[in-house]
């Protein structure tokens, strides 16, 4: 996938001279990345997928806070901090930018309740408004899905660098083609987007770079038919009773 603006990032690093015992260095991910050198990211949309614990998640993050994003989510002038979570990868990456974005914003579905706060608080003591570029109403008024894609819908603009971790498990279904139809009118307005996730609807927006994660830590391009999420949920659509015994015969 090619955007107007030919991608802001084109790709990330791990510092060479990075070498730190624990954690986060000792994901297979990231002794991966510091073999290779480099993870190159589509100018469109590049997709991270794997199980739970791969380091999807950790990269998005790393990333974001690489680039002068909150930890917590949000834009670059976001500095709220309610619990300190995140990993150190993010100081220790070199991102290789094309150009910077005029715009961007870093969103993950676990601290979502916490920038929606700062969001209302951020309202409140500025002299002009706030909340009309969230879609006018608080973003607590409004269900976990509804008030995610009032931000993509309002908040994200042309031209921008998007940071998502898991952003499905907010939305529902169709909050998940919601969101993709919207991701594909600000791609073809000049954004970019990085993304972790499980979701095999998400994965089928045309012309992505999907990279699956696997277990010893190796970053592979897939096709969207071999994406495991995708491998994954066809075979249980055609034949839950094979995995529903698997699960519970035992038992």
């Amino acid at each position: 996938m090619t955007n107007l603006a030919s991608g802001f990032l084109r790709h990330v690093e791990v510092d060479r001279h990075s070498r730190a015992p624990g954690y986060p260095f000792d994901l297979p991910v990231v002794a991966h990345l510091m073999e290779s050198r480099r993870l190159d990211l589509d100018p469109g949309v590049t997709f991270l997928v794997g199980d739970n614990g791969s380091g999807k998640s950790t990269l998005v993050e790393a990333v974001a806070t690489a680039a002068g994003y909150n930890a917590e989510g949000g834009s670059r002038s976001f500095r709220f901090a309610t619990r300190s979570s995140e990993s150190s990868l993010g100081d220790h990456l070199v991102l290789c930018w094309n150009r910077r974005p005029r715009t961007g914003f870093f969103l993950r579905a676990e601290s979502f309740y916490n920038v929606a706060t700062e969001i209302e608080r951020l309202d409140r003591g500025s002299g002009a408004p706030l909340l009309p570029a969230y879609g006018g109403t608080s973003l607590h008024e409004r269900s976990h899905g509804q008030s995610f894609l009032a931000l993509v819908n309002h908040r994200f603009g042309p031209n921008g660098l998007y940071l998502l971790d898991e952003p499905e498990a907010a939305l529902s279904v169709q909050g998940c083609l919601a969101l993709m139809a919207r991701m594909k009118e600000l791609l073809d307005q000049g954004s970019q987007f990085v993304v972790a996730t499980h979701s095999p609807i998400l994965l089928a927006l045309p012309g992505a770079r999907i990279l699956q994660i696997e277990a010893d830590g190796t970053i592979e391009a897939v096709e969207y038919d071999h994406a495991e999420p995708v491998v994954l949920t066809r075979a249980f659509m055609n034949a839950p009773e094979r995995f529903l015994r698997e699960l519970f015969d035992d038992r």
